[in-house]
């Protein structure tokens, strides 16, 4: 059976262990009809449209 022959130290622990808490990034993505960044196949929450149609009545305030 494999065992370490020194003991790891907690900080190259630590490194090793860090890549696990990383989150990814959500992508965006521009609006077609107002530009504005939304997250892909999503409405729109500016204008209320998805895929050129309006899907959403929004207020303009």
């Amino acid at each position: 059976m494999a065992v370490p022959k020194r003991k790891s130290s907690k900080a190259r622990k630590n490194t090793r262990r860090s890549n696990v808490w990383k989150l990814p990034v959500p992508n965006f993505c521009k609006c077609t009809q107002c530009g504005e960044l939304k997250l892909p196949h999503h409405v729109c929450g500016n204008c209320g449209y998805y895929k050129g149609r309006e899907v959403v009545k929004v207020d303009a305030e």
